[in-house]
């Protein structure tokens, strides 16, 4: 259940990244529910995802604790 979370966030992020406040929003909301291993795997995910999008870039800010 919590692998198909993780999965889940990434596909609501990849739908909303047109919008960089939805994107953050979206992505708060994904930190609150993934365990603490999973937000390190969308880390991951959320540099290579945003490497062609500067405007998104900011929301790595989120994932550092």
């Amino acid at each position: 259940m919590a692998r198909a979370m993780l999965e889940y966030s990434k596909t609501v992020l990849k739908k909303v990244s047109f919008d960089t406040k939805l994107f953050l929003k979206e992505l708060k909301k994904a930190v609150s529910r993934l365990l603490p291993e999973e937000i390190e795997e969308l880390k991951l995910w959320l540099e290579q995802f945003t490497t062609d999008k500067p405007e998104l870039q900011q929301s790595l800010i989120y994932l550092k604790r």
